[in-house]
């Protein structure tokens, strides 16, 4: 996935290759899962400046997903709370504007310096989480 923000939310288009079809020509729900997991993840990463943890993800499929088609994903922040604790959300849309699924996540996040001494990535990861988005 390729992201992009207006500094309020992340966004990033998507198309599920044909191999990731649940049955049928229907994608999987655990690719969708994935992408909203991504989205949300990546809406604290670059808003906060934080490496983060998924703690707990609640995801709603409203409309099926073909696979080969375009879709749009959209993560943000809807609050955060103490110094580790943020809550988001995300959806998956057609290209068309259909809400396919949406997801409320709770993340912990860390600064890389924590994050290294948690062992919660390698230090490669961490580094470039640092460059990538100017933190130390």
């Amino acid at each position: 996935m390729t992201f992009r923000t207006d500094e309020r939310a992340v966004y990033s288009d998507v198309t599920i290759p044909g191999h990731l079809c649940g049955w049928s020509n229907l994608a999987h729900g655990g690719v969708l899962v994935t992408i909203l997991d991504e989205i949300m993840s990546w809406a604290a990463i670059y808003l906060l400046r934080r490496i983060t943890v998924t703690q707990s993800m609640q995801i709603d499929f409203i409309k099926p997903v073909t696979v080969r088609s375009s879709l749009a994903a959209r993560g943000a922040i809807v609050s955060t709370s103490g110094k580790h604790d943020v809550r988001t959300e995300g959806e998956i849309r057609t290209s068309e504007g259909d809400l396919c699924a949406s997801a409320r996540a709770d993340f912990k996040v860390f600064s890389p310096a924590v994050a290294r001494r948690l062992k919660i990535a390698d230090n490669d990861s961490l580094e470039w989480f640092a460059q990538a988005l100017d933190i130390r």
